[in-house]
């Protein structure tokens, strides 16, 4: 097994990164949250999970070994596959998972686009006493106010990498807009990874501001 890659990181993209390891490119899916610490030319450290299937090898990329814990107890709920699970990671941290898992707090899995009622029920059910919380889970904020203009260079950008998550483009663009409309700084300053971070966690922290889910993806 994979424990960790460690080396220059050759490329950053939306969804995933290439690591250098002596001449080796190891191409890494990632959240952007994760992929957002990465800088192309400079040393980058990922802890990562192998997932093996019949067609393909691929590799999953994780900040910390916690998220990475995470990331594998997820994947042994039935019907929850990498994708799914590394968009879990995309909306919340693993704390506020922990909490939601040992509550029963269905509705914050339903904040993850892929993942309606059920599927949310039976991630409740089946990570029971799977994830035991470490601390307090996250806080919450308000904020409904359209702000980020449409035509703004970086938005395209932050779109791309929220509808390879799963978010459709309509909820994509409403999301940002309204994540924005307390944080104006954030948007002036034009920053992708910035503006995706402040997106990604206004969501995880008011499932009513999610907005319609897509299908679920695996």
């Amino acid at each position: 097994m994979i424990s960790f890659l460690r080396g220059t990181v050759a490329h950053v993209g939306l969804a995933s990164a290439v690591i250098d390891l002596n001449g080796a490119g190891m191409s890494v899916n990632a959240t952007p949250q994760t992929l957002s610490s990465l800088r192309a030319g400079e040393e980058g450290k990922l802890f990562t999970s192998l997932i093996v299937r019949e067609d393909c090898l691929t590799l999953y990329g994780f900040g910390s070994d916690d998220e990475r814990e995470v990331f594998d107890v997820l994947l042994s709920v039935s019907g929850v596959g990498p994708r799914l699970a590394l968009a879990v990671l995309a909306v919340h941290e693993p704390e506020a998972i922990r909490v939601a898992a040992h509550s029963g707090d269905g509705k914050a899995f339903t904040k993850v686009p892929g993942i309606g009622p059920k599927v949310a029920g039976r991630i409740v059910l089946e990570l029971a006493g799977k994830l035991v919380p470490h601390g307090t889970g996250a806080s919450t904020a308000t904020g409904t106010a359209p702000a980020a203009s449409a035509e703004a260079a970086w938005k395209p950008q932050v779109i791309a990498a929220m509808t390879s998550l799963g978010w459709s483009e309509k909820d994509a663009t409403a999301s940002i807009d309204k994540s924005l409309a307390d944080s104006p700084e954030v948007a002036e300053k034009g920053n992708v990874a910035e503006i995706l971070r402040t997106t990604l966690r206004w969501l995880g922290q008011d499932g009513a501001r999610a907005g319609n889910r897509v299908g679920a993806r695996g």
